[in-house]
């Protein structure tokens, strides 16, 4: 009988460490399996990136001020509506003077937008921009960008910027325009002011401080070429507000920013 209980537990045990043993077999090859899949993945992804088709190497801003500006009965101004806007030129390079299907554009479409850093006062917004107001107060508000933004691609000699459209041989820049509103609204500047302009020194007349309106956008630029593959490129933006030289308060502010961004596809 005690013989019996002793084979009984035997046989359980046995039982028990070829279980053990299978599971851990199981998941050894399944490990093995899955970093063998990744390991394989990651070599694709790099050999298909070998060559840098697409890249943003420079970007330009043009940041300034306006706002709507009444004289009062006592001749003091009075500011509304008070905004601040960067203008934003994104050039893409197609590291090729050599123009083949697979470095020029069939579409290109932005999105995932998200403010990842929001300025303290006024509404912040994006909005597409015609590339003949860059540098001017001028915006329309119909090129509200919400969730997405798609370009036309063309290789016609003449283009309506008026809209979104890009040359497909990435001759012409993506250009944005950053508003923030109401920064201020019913502002009546002191009575010691005598000059006043429509510009970036409206923010210094008016109080307002740069890190309070400073912003920060993020976004994905996903571009398909003539040979149907797909690039990608997530950038984030700063709008800048000064330099180690200047600032917005002394009118505008253009800055030329060389960049290394690269476009990755799968």
């Amino acid at each position: 009988m005690k013989k019996n209980i002793i084979l009984t537990i035997l046989c359980i045990v046995f039982i028990i460490i070829l279980v053990v043993l299978l599971i851990l077999s199981y998941n050894t090859a399944k490990n093995y399996s899955c970093s063998k899949s990744f390991l394989n993945s990651s070599l694709e992804f790099q050999k298909s990136n070998e060559e840098k088709v697409f890249s943003i190497d420079k970007i330009t801003y043009f940041s300034s001020a306006n706002a709507d500006i009444t004289t009062t009965s006592n001749s003091s101004f009075a500011i509304s509506d008070l905004y601040q806007y960067t203008d934003i030129a994104i050039f893409i390079n197609p590291n090729s003077d050599n123009l083949t299907p697979k470095n020029t554009l069939k579409s290109i479409t932005l999105d995932n937008f998200e403010f990842s850093k929001k300025p303290g006062y006024g509404s912040p917004s994006l909005y597409y921009k015609n590339i003949n107001d860059f540098a001017t107060s001028k915006y329309d508000k119909i090129n509200l960008i919400e969730n997405s933004l798609s370009f036309e691609t063309t290789s016609d000699d003449t283009i309506d910027y008026s809209k979104p459209v890009l040359y497909n041989n990435c001759a012409n820049p993506i250009t944005l325009c950053y508003v923030n509103s109401n920064i201020e609204d019913k502002y009546t500047l002191s009575d010691d002011v005598s000059n006043i302009a429509h510009n970036g020194s409206l923010l210094k007349n008016c109080n307002v401080t740069l890190n309070s309106i400073s912003c920060k956008i993020s976004f994905t630029i996903n571009i398909t070429n003539n040979l149907d593959e797909v690039y990608t490129c997530p950038i984030t933006l700063n709008m800048p507000l000064s330099t180690e030289s200047s600032t917005i308060y002394d009118g505008s502010l253009t800055i030329k920013d060389n960049t290394n961004y690269r476009f990755l596809t799968r």
